[in-house]
């Protein structure tokens, strides 16, 4: 019964967070769906691709996250121009989050492929909980028993994207208002800044091995600096397999395989090193992503980010 408290307290611990603190959503593989998070994204494939990524965390435990998360964008016939949308779903507990977003971005060239772009996004963001129906202490406390249907926050973010074939390096806020959520004054969705960077190096003279090491860092109001590191090793342009760590949080392994040169399936495990390890069996990922090729020359090059 002890144990069993425990529990309960670190599942309400994590759900207020969730109400707080307001985090926005971080994946295991991140690299495959940069789209919630930056718009200056859109388009960068150089062709109409959709990615779905839905994560399964802290399985085992009662009112654990579950996340989806799927982006779809191309560049138009302009090509200096893309457009996507998004479309996230967090649930934790008795709250439920979905976010529908539309991105555009606009890249500027320059020599040896290299290409700025700039994004702006916009849409709103859809709460709904069940706190009504929790079991408390305080039966009178108004931020609990007052549930929340379908309460719509419009929201807008921007970013700025810089690649080359081999380097990239991103910075973004994908919501700049903060707003209040549901019946509490002190719940608000807090602004998160991204940065994610990294690059592609070949580890053979004849390319068929590279690695691309990536990083990640999350700043926010209330919450710690977050900061992701991975690295993936890739096999003949076919195979990637790899490992990922988030300091003081998790380590993760993840492995992903192309499965035709448009589509590809990918797996990813991680395991938080927080108390919470003592009552879960870990977080699992699986990734889909497609490539629609609609002109001739089909796909000009591997995509590496």
């Amino acid at each position: 019964m002890k144990q069993l408290n425990r529990l309960l307290v670190i599942i309400a611990v994590a759900i207020c967070t969730q109400l707080n603190a307001q985090q926005e959503i971080q994946f295991t593989q991140y690299m495959d769906n940069w789209l919630p998070i930056n718009p200056a994204y859109a388009g960068s494939r150089g062709m109409l691709n959709a990615t779905m990524i839905h994560r399964e965390q802290w399985v085992g435990m009662a009112g654990r996250p579950t996340s989806t998360a799927v982006g779809v964008h191309s560049p138009l016939s302009y090509e200096s121009m893309g457009l996507g949308c998004s479309v996230v779903y967090d649930e934790i507990g008795p709250i439920q989050q979905t976010s529908f977003f539309v991105d555009f971005s606009y890249s500027l060239r320059f020599k040896n492929k290299a290409k700025l772009a700039f994004g702006l996004k916009g849409g709103m963001n859809m709460l709904n909980s069940r706190t009504a129906e929790l079991v408390t202490t305080d039966s009178q406390d108004p931020n609990l028993t007052t549930n929340v249907r379908n309460q719509i926050n419009p929201n807008f973010g921007g970013g700025v994207y810089f690649h080359m074939p081999k380097f990239f390096v991103g910075v973004s806020t994908p919501k700049i208002l903060q707003q209040g959520v549901g019946t509490s004054v002190t719940a608000t969705q807090q602004r998160h800044y991204f940065l994610i960077g990294g690059g592609v190096f070949d580890l053979t003279s004849d390319q068929m091995w590279k690695i691309r090491p990536t990083t990640q860092i999350k700043m926010t109001q209330g919450a710690p600096l977050s900061v992701d590191l991975s690295a993936a090793f890739i096999y003949k342009q076919s195979v990637w397999f790899g490992a990922t760590h988030r300091f003081g949080d998790s380590f993760g392994a993840f492995f992903q395989y192309q499965i035709t040169p448009q589509f590809k399936a990918g797996l990813a495990y991680d395991q938080t090193i927080s108390p919470l390890i003592k009552y879960n069996k870990g977080t699992y990922e699986v990734l889909l992503s497609y490539d629609f090729v609609f002109k001739k020359e089909g796909i000009r090059s591997p995509r590496y980010f």
